[in-house]
């Protein structure tokens, strides 16, 4: 059987680090799929637990030389402490190691042709904490990796700057000139890239932090009649929860009595506050804006709307983008063969150019160093953890780098029509009756026969009929007739209702009517035929208003170079008029629920494909698509069913969607060329000797820096 762990991974510091931790993974018996993510410091495994267990995943990651244990899971309050003390040890050792850097460097390159005495012993004390103190964890991580048969971004800083240590000493023993400063300086160097860079990653992960924080601490809660104030934690699926003017929302839940206005704005991206009465869904961590009511508890802790977005940001900030692949695949034999071209560096110079021992140790030393693949390794995740942060905030939660990635390559968009593009809250706007029967009498027998339907054209009909004081009664025999309506017996009579190709099966016809039908059709609204001995006595029609801000997105959408469609199980005249309404020039009209992925499987020969829809019955169509786009408005449905999930049922979320999609490419393929610019560039320079380590270091530590604040720029997006 298939399960689903994530490892907290300790140790990794570059590309190399989590390739090598990756391919272990990969390569165990029983492991499906790996995913090692070195912004994140997880692994996402997928494996077969009739083979192996947890213990032999995390001996898998040791014996590479890391540490591993099972994630907890993502904790607001301890990961700050967590990222806050890893920033400040770091910090401390910069600054430490900056009180020795310092004097060297004066020493060094100030009093280089003019020693003072004992210089190059002033030099190796202030050299040996710096080196053999400052620099430990640097020699714990790659002495694992060594003992992992791999190699990372610490065994190139360890053998650079213990070469140039070591060969100080000897000078310094012998006679010669030392460089001390060259190994010290390049430590603090690396350490201040990495302050830097733990501080810019930070950042990036602000969307999950402000998320956590917006979790309220407190709940009134109503129990044995009395009020009571509890922690959130304490409340139950069930409880009666008591919601004032300003507090926030404890947990999900159903309104019971009272009204208000709520900001959801941290769920969907609405600025404006939506209106709550009773009966109305109220979501955990929104903002009661004015009036006073009490909700039943339906969603609370891991199950909340919440936990779950952040779940999804989690799993698609600790996911790859298959860009990424590329990158893992130049890590893994990035760092053996920079050690090659180190070793051919010193060698050339040595014993061709005729050098000096030390102006060949520098050189090699300095292709050690600017090598780096720092910046390679963050050059995709970090830009994901910014789009997808900067989605969340939108309403717009994307499940994953491939998503991403995926999204900004589509050729064809394909729209349901009801509940996308429509307000999937249709009303009736017309009856026609053929019988001596009155209109109740009508809607008495249509409205009993649709009661046991679940389709939302029927819950128009049976709340109009309510409205209209009809009592409903229970019918036998109800038989729904996917993609035509239904049947049931209403006393000792077989009623049929649903569209006209349903009524025609039946052998009626429709001629005598058909200017009606057709009438109501091109006015864009669905007509329903009911039917019973072989006689029409009357026609129903329902119409669904379309979203204002429908017309507008597929404007968008189009001006962005793709091809639009809607998809309907409306017949052609109503689809043709609803389509031409919204600005769409191609769709499929008279669609059955269970063809829908067939015309979307179509498409995709021509090109990637985008299905969106409520996430319920567009399930297929939406997995058969490149990717699913599901506006459910938070719906567990939904969440599960989209590659890509709009809180807020609004069609201008996909637009967005793909702006942010092609946003965030355009970062992933800039941060890829910076990384392997400074390589390529960098270590031929090195090598012929033009760039002394420290530069080198500084080059190397910019480059990362770079790569994230590039990727923290995303922000800066109007979506």
């Amino acid at each position: 059987m298939t399960k689903k762990i994530v490892l907290d991974i300790k140790g990794m510091h570059c590309a190399s680090c989590s390739a090598v931790v990756n391919k272990a993974l990969d390569r165990s018996a029983g492991v499906e799929k790996a995913n090692v993510n070195i912004s994140t410091h997880k692994a996402t495994i997928e494996y077969d637990e009739s083979v192996l267990g947890v213990t032999d995943l995390i001996a898998t990651v040791r014996k590479k030389g890391y540490g591993a244990r099972e994630s907890t899971g993502f904790n607001y309050e301890k990961e700050n402490r967590k990222s806050a003390r890893e920033y400040r040890k770091l910090k401390n050792s910069f600054y430490t190691s900056l009180v020795f850097a310092i004097p060297i460097f004066i020493l060094g390159m100030f009093f280089m042709k003019n020693p003072i005495p004992y210089q190059g012993m002033f030099m190796f004390v202030l050299a040996t904490p710096v080196q053999l103190y400052i620099a430990l964890p640097m020699y714990q991580s790659a002495f694992a990796a060594l003992r992992g048969f791999s190699a990372n971004m610490d065994t190139l800083i360890v053998m650079g700057t213990t070469a140039a240590y070591v060969y100080s000493i000897y000078a310094l023993v012998v006679g010669g000139h030392v460089y001390f400063e060259a190994s010290a300086v390049l430590i603090t160097i690396v350490i201040f890239g990495r302050v830097l860079e733990a501080k810019a990653k930070g950042k990036t992960s602000n969307a999950i932090k402000q998320l956590m924080g917006l979790t309220p601490k407190t709940a009134i809660v109503v129990r044995d009649g009395t009020e009571i104030k509890i922690s959130v934690s304490e409340v139950i699926v069930g409880d009666i929860v008591i919601v004032k003017p300003g507090d926030k929302v404890p947990v999900d839940g159903v309104i019971i009595s009272g009204y208000s206005s709520i900001d959801e704005a941290m769920v969907t991206g609405e600025s404006i506050p939506v209106e709550k009465n009773k009966g109305d869904l109220v979501i955990g961590a929104t903002i009661n804006k004015h009036g006073s009511f009490k909700f039943k508890a339906t969603k609370v802790g891991s199950e909340s709307t919440l936990a779950q977005i952040i779940k999804l940001i989690q799993e698609a900030q600790g996911s790859k983008a298959p860009i990424q692949r590329f990158a893992d695949s130049v890590a893994t034999y990035f760092v053996p063969g920079v050690l090659i071209i180190a070793i051919v560096t010193f060698v050339s110079w040595l014993l061709f150019a005729g050098a000096s021992f030390h102006t060949s140790l520098l050189a090699s030393v300095a292709v050690l160093v600017i090598a780096c693949p720092c910046a390679l390794g963050l050059a995709t995740p970090t830009a994901i953890m910014v789009g997808t942060g900067i989605g969340a905030k939108h309403g717009i939660l994307i499940k994953g780098g491939e998503a991403l990635e995926t999204a900004h390559k589509l050729k064809f968009i394909v729209l349901d029509k009801t509940g996308t593009i429509t307000e999937g809250k249709p009303v009736v706007s017309a009856i026609k009756i053929y019988s001596k029967m009155t209109e109740k009498e009508f809607l008495k027998i249509v409205g009993s026969i649709e009661k046991g339907s679940e389709h939302p054209l029927a819950d128009a009909i049976v709340a109009h009929a309510e409205s209209s004081g009809v009592g409903l009664v229970d019918v036998k025999n109800f038989k729904a007739i996917p993609g035509h309506g239904i049947s049931a017996k209403l006393g000792s009579k077989l009623y049929y209702l649903g569209n006209p190709k349903l009524i025609k099966e039946q052998g009626i016809s429709t001629t005598p009517h058909l200017s009606d039908i057709s009438e109501l059709e091109t006015q864009g609204k669905t007509v329903m035929l009911l039917a019973v001995n072989k006689q029409l006595v009357g026609i129903i029609a329902v119409s669904d208003k379309i979203k204002e801000t429908s017309k507008q997105a597929i404007f968008q959408m189009k001006k962005m170079g793709l091809k639009v469609y809607m998809i309907t199980g409306d017949n052609e005249r109503t689809a043709k008029a609803i389509a031409k309404e919204v600005l769409v020039t191609d769709y499929f009209s008279e669609v059955l629920p269970s063809e829908k992925a067939q015309h979307v499987a179509k498409l995709q020969e021509l090109g990637p494909v985008a299905m969106v829809g409520d996430g319920i019955n567009d399930a297929p169509a939406l997995a058969q698509a490149n990717i699913g786009i599901a506006m459910g408005s938070g719906t567990d449905v939904a969440m599960e069913t989209g590659d890509v999930v709009l809180m807020k049922d609004d069609l201008l979320g996909v637009a967005k969607a793909i702006k942010l999609s092609k946003a965030t490419m355009a970062k992933i393929r800039q941060n890829m060329f910076w990384a392997l610019f400074y390589n390529t560039i960098g270590i031929p320079i090195a090598a012929i000797g033009l760039l002394n380590p420290m530069l080198a270091g500084a080059a190397m530590a910019l480059s990362s820096v770079s790569v994230v604040t590039n990727s923290l720029l995303l922000k800066r997006k109007k979506l």
